[in-house]
């Protein structure tokens, strides 16, 4: 196995690819816990503007930890989440993690009294807003800007697939475009722009994952979160998988790292990785079930790519 020391990666970090602990550590010579708070928001493909039911892979209560609550005000359910992470991490700072369904999904007076009252709290540094591409406003965009003059601020845009055959199907309700457009829109405006993909979604071939990931480096995002398809129980999805179980595939474990180890190697270097797994409650995945906790599959993904010596944007092309 080659030493880590033989490569010099295109990042200030001793890792094969452009990690996000590491990177919060440049910014501000500490870890940083992000903290999910829910502010009770629909999304328009539930609500009717768009579409009623959702995206047909999602479940909130998947990844809403214990303390996350829309019944609780912003301000308790951070006082719970630093009491949460406290007792294994005392002292550091945390962000505001607007997480559960369309976060900039209001009218804007609401919206900037929830961030504003979260970032009140004396532990809070930063804000995370997790939101679609398709519902946010260029009076959102120029607050963000303003905002991010005194705090962090990562606006995370859900695009999850580059293929509008693919969206139509999940029921996302917006196109691979109105993705590319607003990222566009929201470049060099101060505040990072965070995107979202998941592998393995219905009709998509390997290639086809990869093609996206050309995609996804030529426009101007900080961030990427990817992970597996994680069909839950009681989600319009299952029922696609009842009926088209052709149309899906779950990845062993060494299939999924040996693609994302192939997307990785074409990934701008620039990008700064902060997701590669999502690990939903064992009761409550149809499929695939790994048994992996987050950390052991990214230790392996990095062993790995040791292993072939290879790093995240070795066979990345500008304007690919």
């Amino acid at each position: 196995m080659p030493e880590k020391s033989e490569t010099v990666y295109p990042w200030n970090r001793d890792r094969p690819f452009n990690d996000f602990p590491g990177f919060l550590t440049d910014i501000f010579g500490h870890r940083v816990q992000k903290l999910s708070v829910d502010a009770g928001f629909t999304c328009p493909n539930r609500d009717g503007t768009k579409g009623t039911g959702g995206c047909t892979f999602c479940d909130n209560n998947t990844f809403n930890p214990p303390y996350c609550s829309p019944r609780l005000s912003i301000t308790e359910q951070l006082n719970r989440g630093v009491t949460f992470f406290e007792h294994k991490y005392p002292g550091q700072d945390y962000f505001a993690y607007f997480q559960s369904y369309t976060n900039t999904y209001a009218d804007f007076n609401r919206l900037v009294s929830l961030y504003e009252e979260a970032l009140n709290h004396p532990r809070i540094i930063g804000l995370v807003v997790g939101t679609r591409p398709d519902c946010i406003t260029p009076e959102l965009i120029s607050y963000f800007h303003d905002l991010s003059k005194t705090y962090y601020v990562t606006v995370e845009f859900g695009i999850e697939s580059v293929y509008n055959r693919t969206l139509e199907r999940i029921n996302r309700g917006h196109t691979f475009e109105e993705s590319s457009q607003t990222i566009w829109q929201c470049k060099d405006k101060g505040f990072l722009v965070g995107a979202h993909l998941i592998f393995g979604l219905p009709g998509e071939s390997n290639d086809d994952i990869l093609s996206g990931a050309r995609l996804i480096s030529q426009l101007p995002i900080n961030l990427l979160k990817i992970h597996q398809l994680q069909i839950i129980k009681g989600t319009a999805m299952e029922k696609d998988l009842r009926y088209h179980p052709d149309d899906f595939r779950f990845f062993s474990v060494d299939e999924y790292i040996d693609l994302l180890i192939r997307f990785l190697e074409i990934v701008n270097p620039t990008v700064v990785m902060e997701r590669f797994v999502n690990v939903s409650p064992p009761d409550k995945i149809i499929g695939p079930r790994w048994g992996l906790k987050n950390f052991e599959l990214v230790a392996r993904i990095e062993r790995e790519m040791l292993r072939r010596n290879t790093w995240q944007g070795r066979l990345f092309e500008r304007n690919a």
